[in-house]
C-alpha cells in the first residue's frame, strides 16, 4: 500500500501501525520516527505540494484539519479524486479512534487494537496515580505568545493537565484553542508555566522573556522560576506520543509517575 502523510501526528499514528515501510512521502514538518527521514518531502503541511502527490500515485493519503489553515489541502485533494482520510482529534478519545480507523484502512486492525488497549491502560494508570492529589496545580500552556493562544476545555492538553496532576487554568473556556491575552493569564495565577510554542523548537523559546510582560513578576509562578519549555513534538500534537509529554509533565509537576506509554 502506498501511503502518503501530510501532517506530523498522522505520521506518528502509521509509524505506531509499523506502516512507515508503506509511506512513500510525507510534509517537511514530519521528524519522527529516524526511519522516515529518506521519504520525499512534499511542502509544509498548512502549504503541500498537490503536484507532487499526486505523482506519487498514492492509496491513501493521511490528511488532517488539527491545525487552522489545512482545509485546502483536503479541498484540493477531494478536488483531484485522490484517496484520502481526514482527521480532527481535541481529546486523547479520538486520538484512540483514529488509531482504530488507520488499523481498519491499512490491514492493520490487530495492531491497532494491541496498541489502544496499552494506551488506554497508561491512561488508567495516570489516573490512579493522581487520584489522591488534594491540591493539583494549575497550568497555563502557551502555545504562541503574541497573538496568546492556549488550549480551553476541549483540548488534549486539558486532560493531560488532569492526568499528570494539575489542571489548565483555561478549560472553563468552551473551545479547543483560545485566544487571549497575557492581563488574563494574570489574572488566573497559575502556578506553573508552561511554554510549547507550535513550530518552535526548545532552543528558540526564551523563558526569560516572561519576566519583562506586564505583571508577571509578580506572578509566583515567575517568582519561583517555574516557567518550563517543552517539546512541542511531546505536547502540541495528536498522536500517542502526547503520553510521553504526559510522563514527562507528571515527573515535572512531583518527580515521579507511573511507567509511559512506549512502543
Amino acid at each position: 500500500m502506498r501511503i502518503i502523510s501530510i501532517c506530523p501526528s498522522n505520521t506518528e499514528l502509521a509509524a505506531y501501525l509499523n506502516l512507515t515501510t508503506e509511506l512513500v512521502g510525507i510534509d517537511d514538518y514530519s521528524d519522527w520516527p529516524d526511519s522516515i527521514q529518506h521519504l520525499p518531502r512534499l511542502g509544509p503541511d498548512l502549504s503541500i505540494n498537490m503536484d507532487l502527490v499526486e505523482e506519487l500515485s498514492p492509496d491513501l493519503v493521511l490528511a488532517s484539519l488539527s491545525v487552522p489553515g489545512m482545509e485546502k489541502n483536503v479541498e484540493e485533494l477531494e478536488k483531484r479524486g485522490i484517496p484520502h482520510v481526514v482527521y480532527q482529534p481535541n481529546t486523547l478519545q479520538e486520538i484512540a479512534d483514529n488509531l482504530l480507523d488507520l488499523g481498519k484502512r491499512t490491514g492493520k486492525v490487530e495492531e491497532a487494537k494491541a496498541y489502544v488497549a496499552k494506551y488506554k491502560a497508561t491512561l488508567d494508570a495516570y489516573k490512579q496515580f493522581t487520584s489522591t492529589i488534594k491540591k493539583r496545580k494549575k497550568l497555563y500552556w502557551e502555545w504562541w505568545p503574541k497573538p496568546v493562544f492556549t488550549p480551553g476545555k476541549f483540548n488534549w492538553l486539558t486532560e493531560i493537565s488532569r492526568l499528570a496532576g494539575g489542571i489548565n487554568i483555561f478549560e472553563d473556556v468552551e473551545l479547543a484553542s483560545v485566544q487571549t491575552s497575557w492581563e488574563d493569564v494574570l489574572t488566573r495565577q497559575p502556578d506553573e508555566i508552561c511554554l510549547a510554542w507550535v513550530g518552535v523548537r526548545t532552543t528558540k523559546v526564551k523563558p526569560e522573556a516572561v519576566h519583562k510582560r506586564p505583571g508577571w513578576p509578580s506572578l509566583e509562578a515567575v517568582k519561583e522560576n517555574k516557567i518550563h519549555v517543552l517539546e512541542e513534538a511531546l505536547f502540541c500534537r495528536p498522536s500517542p506520543r502526547l503520553l510521553e509529554g504526559l510522563e514527562k509533565l507528571t515527573c515535572l509537576l512531583w518527580g515521579d509517575a507511573p511507567k509511559g506509554f512506549k512502543r
